[in-house]
């Protein structure tokens, strides 16, 4: 019998007036209407805009404003002439130290969510440059053979087309300045209609282009392709199938890395000078953060909050390339690094050997499925002093839940998810700790993207100083 197809509901043409009360999650604006929901992209709250729609459900409807009837005092003119079409920004319509208040509204409003979870204290929130911050990127690349024409650019909002983007503000400058240079190139190629993707990635001293194909390149094209790596002082890789496929051709009979400093930012006191020393090697395809001035101020901000002896065993989970696990070793007696990614693991053992370290291992695991033998393994019945957790987006529900048979006595979580963040505070906080601080980072500007970082500590720690200050008071 053939499944019987939804009829589609005709999406009404009228354009309404909606009142914004207050900016979603996603950082579209929050409107009432004869009390039905209605979420505003492009609107800020205060504002009253005049808006069309995009779709509408029974409990809820989504529009696009088209016009600004009353204007916030946080909204600024976008600095990118793409901002309205192109899918890589959401907030540029928005102040960026209003940008800040709001994603650290949304962690705020996560805690309460979860129990109502409030830290002791609330720190400055971590920030970087606004422009020119993105050091990775995927391009999507379209030809069209009718106007002969090649569409280099982000996805567009609300759709899968490309948007044909001239210059990008947010990515590296070294790329986001030379994005007509690229398309040129890719329209002056055989196979321009076989290149789906051009992944950037750039580091402190070069960048790469991952160049995805379909077809084979002629060498004419091969030649081109190394020609436009050498003139801009790129890095040119391949990849004709998965990510196993990719390799270097420009330039030739080099090592497949880039480089990253942990230098700068980092806390100055003498016992941890030796970090601004510190060299990350990762391949092109690695993960790794997205925004390399803040991550050297959030791995600062980590090191400082753990205050690691070198006396202290350190565990680093989801520690992917080795980006806390290796500042971690410099100070730490001895730091181990868990990872679901053989890959990774591989990557932080080459890292530590660059940087000359001996006290850190790297173990392979699932830390949602093997729990049990991760917390029966040798290494880790000695137990751990602090704990680092930098999770995907799904958060650490599973690690958490055993946590307290590490019995460490300070712990560190990294989150690119503040609702999974505040689900596994919530946790730790039943486990036996305190949320002592917490806070944003900006690590995605002028988007919705709310990365977060929080502090835990031990009650009995806590109690043992609250004591301790209270007897050197009364001596004093």
């Amino acid at each position: 019998m053939a499944k019987r197809r939804r009829q589609s509901t005709k999406i009404s043409k009228e354009l309404i007036v909606c009142e914004v009360l207050r900016l979603g999650h996603d950082g579209r604006g929050i409107a009432k209407k004869q009390g039905k929901t209605q979420f505003v992209e492009g609107a800020l709250p205060g504002e009253t805009v005049k808006a069309k729609y995009i779709s509408q459900r029974a409990k809820f409807d989504e529009l696009q404003s088209v016009e600004i009837l009353e204007a916030s005092a946080q909204r600024v003119a976008p600095p990118c002439p793409h901002a309205d079409i192109c899918g890589g920004c959401s907030l540029q319509y928005m102040s960026v130290e209003a940008q800040i208040a709001y994603k650290q509204d949304v962690l705020s409003e996560q805690f309460k969510h979860f129990g109502n979870i409030e830290p002791e204290q609330w720190f400055e929130p971590i920030v970087g440059p606004s422009k020119a911050y993105r050091t990775k990127a995927r391009l999507g690349v379209v030809y069209v053979g009718k106007r002969d024409e090649v569409i280099l650019g982000f996805r567009e909002k609300r759709n899968k087309l490309i948007t044909n983007i001239e210059h990008c503000i947010v990515l590296d400058s070294r790329v986001g300045n030379k994005l007509n240079d690229l398309r040129c190139l890719v329209a002056s190629l055989t196979i321009r209609q076989n290149i789906p993707q051009i992944e950037v990635a750039t580091a402190d001293k070069c960048v790469a282009l991952v160049v995805r194909h379909t077809e084979s390149f002629t060498a004419e094209d091969l030649n081109k392709l190394s020609d436009f790596g050498k003139a801009h002082n790129f890095e040119i890789y391949l990849q004709p199938g998965d990510a196993s496929t990719v390799h270097k051709i420009c330039p030739e009979n080099t090592p497949d890395r880039l480089h990253y400093y942990l230098n700068g930012h980092l806390p100055s006191s003498s016992s941890v000078s030796v970090l601004n020393e510190i060299d990350l090697a990762f391949h092109p395809s690695d993960f790794t953060q997205v925004n390399a001035d803040v991550n050297r101020q959030m791995v600062a901000r980590a090191l400082a909050w753990l205050d690691i002896k070198n006396t202290d065993r350190v565990l680093d989970l989801f520690c992917g390339l080795g980006n806390f696990t290796i500042p971690m070793a410099c100070l730490a007696k001895e730091v181990v690094g868990i990872e679901g990614n053989e890959a990774m693991v591989a990557r932080g053992y080459e890292n530590a050997e660059r940087n000359a370290l001996e006290n850190v291992s790297f173990l392979v695991a699932n830390l949602q499925t093997d729990l049990n033998s991760v917390s029966k393994a040798k290494w880790a019945k000695k137990g751990f002093d602090k704990i680092l957790i930098d999770p995907p987006r799904s958060g650490a529900l599973d690690i958490v839940n055993h946590i307290s048979k590490f019995k460490a006595q300070r712990i560190v979580y990294v989150s690119c998810n503040p609702a999974t963040l505040a689900r596994d505070a919530g946790v730790l906080i039943e486990k036996g700790y305190c949320l002592v601080s917490a806070g944003v980072m900006d690590m995605f500007p002028h988007t919705a993207h709310v990365e977060s970082i929080a502090l835990f500590e031990k009650k009995f720690e806590k109690q043992t100083k609250k004591q301790g200050k209270k007897k050197r008071g009364i001596n004093g």
